[in-house]
């Protein structure tokens, strides 16, 4: 069974998802925000497994 939590976590885990996505796509993606985004959903895929 979801909590809310583990819920609200998937949900920040896939609009991270679509974020990396969306940056990868520009003529130019800035490998900062690609790494600091990519760091942020592993931290969020983390917690999930831990819940």
């Amino acid at each position: 069974m979801h909590s809310p939590y583990l819920s609200a976590l998937e949900a920040k885990h896939a609009t991270l998802d679509r974020r990396i996505a969306a940056e990868s796509q520009r003529p130019l993606p800035d490998p900062t925000v690609l790494r600091d985004l990519k760091r942020a959903k592993l931290r969020v895929k983390e917690e999930m497994t831990t819940q």
